[in-house]
């Protein structure tokens, strides 16, 4: 067992950047509220299963973890993600000393992450990305390693995180892909007939097992999802808007990404690891044919940051330049860390973008999927409105009458999740909603037959209009900057018929999942 005198990389210097990074990302929680996705993704740990609507099941099961050990505040979401961007500090300097670099270019690795605004936002928000950066970049690692020491053991290594990567999401897929087609063409193609090569492959196998038997059993559902992405969302994606966002992801970081991958390509010192570049390229590449997002790329950047930190380490002699490189990117990136960090509440955010559009034509970061500009980016403006629709609800909720034949239905999966996550403090039950994984959870029918119904969206339907006697409106999310500004929470009550019959007929014109998947009780309602 090495002693921490033995890990040349774990410097003071290192430790502290690590430090910063998660006081950095834990210091700004209370700036805005719960993100759109971490709803969703936070209300998956209290279903833990083998696998949901959009995702493997891994970050549900570390969701269910901090739940139990944290609640359900804003600081038990995002602690994990801010641990987790501190140990890739860590591990970048590790990277870059297996990859030939001194002490500076460990350093220049460390703060190549953190000044990446990229790093910022990834490590800041509770979604299956922070961890696909820190498990790709864990793989990298344990290739390297293994060129580097001939150890069979680390195909093991390799193996389980390849499964875990899986299991958190399927664009691992991807990094997989591109080793198999590449491997073949390198000096290192006797790995394939290593005994210890395939024990790993099966290990990773048997890692991802439950999840693969879940999504056969269910009928490959990835799919559904995969075609609505291109439908609603992907379909705005274009070549140039992809590649340039290579570009701006880590900003001034761009400085290492761009030294890295063209080090890995041609320095003669990468020679062993130019493989490495080719599967950057792969990568790169074949998300951009695919018209993926642009930060589907961002398992690699660390590699890329890594191996650019470690070419300026031998490129630069100058002991003057060298101090001075650290200084200039940390004075590119201070004026754009909002970009990153939401470092201001809503109004200092929104002054902030109206500054950069007025006096420098700037709307980098405002242009939501759909291609139009808002007054914040859109991962901001989806941090907007859940506690005030929440609270909302908690008012109709209040005055529904009997509870036990009441419930609140919501739209999409934010507000689901905003009331079953943040709703915890109000008493409130978990939503039911058709959308996302949610539609596992809904029930087949309601016991006691349903008399009030908490309606959450911009208007009831046709449907609900003509079911209840008595629609009041409650309130309005009244936030001009969310995402969510002027949804609407309703109090439906005096139902006409039986809503459980109207429930049925609604659950058979939504053709929702497969009633195997449902719960049959209904021990969600208080």
């Amino acid at each position: 067992m090495k002693s921490l005198r033995e890990i040349s990389w774990l410097r003071p210097e290192i430790i502290c950047l690590a430090f910063f990074s998660v006081f950095m990302h834990l210091a700004i929680i209370n700036n805005l509220e719960y993100h759109r996705d971490e709803l969703l993704y936070f209300s998956l740990g209290m279903h833990p299963a083998a696998g949901y609507a959009s995702v493997p099941p891994l970050i549900g099961w570390i969701a269910w973890l901090m739940q139990n050990i944290f609640g359900y505040s804003v600081f038990a979401v995002r602690i994990f993600p801010a641990l987790l961007g501190g140990a890739l500090i860590m591990l970048s300097a590790a990277l870059a000393k297996e990859l030939g670099g001194s002490r500076y270019a460990s350093f220049l690795s460390a703060l190549g992450l953190l000044i990446s605004i990229c790093f910022m936002r990834t490590f800041t928000l509770f979604q299956p990305v922070h961890v696909e950066v820190f498990l790709w970049t864990l793989i990298i690692y344990m290739i390297i390693r293994y060129i580097n020491t001939q150890n069979d053991n680390f195909f093991i290594a390799f193996g389980i995180l390849s499964g875990l990567a899986l299991l958190n999401k399927y664009l691992a897929g991807i990094l997989l892909t591109g080793l198999v087609v590449i491997i073949p063409f390198t000096s290192y193609r006797g790995v394939l007939g290593k005994k210890m090569f395939w024990i790993g492959i099966g290990a990773g196998f048997l890692v991802f097992l439950p999840n693969l038997a879940w999504q056969v059993a269910k009928g490959l559902p990835v799919f559904n999802h995969i075609g609505e992405l291109y439908d609603t969302q992907l379909v705005h994606m274009d070549y140039s808007l992809f590649l340039s966002e290579q570009l701006l992801m880590p900003f001034a970081g761009t400085i290492l990404t761009v030294a890295g991958i063209v080090f890995l390509l041609l320095g003669g010192k990468m020679k062993r690891f130019r493989f490495l570049g080719f599967l950057s390229v792969f990568i790169i590449t074949g998300l951009m044919l695919l018209k993926g997002k642009g930060y589907y790329t961002l398992g690699i950047f660390p590699l890329l940051i890594v191996s650019g930190a470690v070419f300026y380490d031998n490129q630069l002699r100058r002991n003057i330049i060298r101090a001075a490189l650290p200084l200039i990117l940390v004075l590119l990136t201070l004026p754009l860390v909002p970009m990153g960090l939401p470092v201001f509440k809503t109004d200092g955010l929104i002054d902030y973008f109206n500054t950069l559009d007025r006096k420098y034509g700037i709307d980098v970061g405002r242009r939501f999927e759909d291609g139009s500009i808002h007054s914040l980016p859109q991962d901001y403006a989806d941090m907007l409105g859940w506690e005030e629709m929440t609270n909302l609800a908690s008012m109709a909720y209040n005055v529904a009458g009997d509870r036990s034949s009441a419930f609140i239905y919501c739209e999409n999966y934010g507000q689901a999740g905003a009331i079953t996550v943040i709703g915890k403090k109000y008493g409130l039950p978990e939503a039911v909603s058709f959308n996302e994984s949610f539609q596992y959870w809904a029930p087949l029918q309601f016991n006691p037959d349903i008399k009030s119904m908490i309606y959450i969206n911009d208007e009831p339907g046709e449907d609900v209009k003509a079911l209840f006697g008595k629609i009041s409106l409650v309130g309005r999310v009244s936030n001009p900057d969310a995402r969510e500004y002027g949804t609407a929470v309703f109090l439906c009550e005096e139902p006409v018929v039986s809503f459980n019959g109207f429930w049925k007929e609604s659950r058979r014109n939504m053709q929702v999942i497969d009633r195997d998947f449902f719960l049959t009780d209904n021990n969600y309602l208080h």
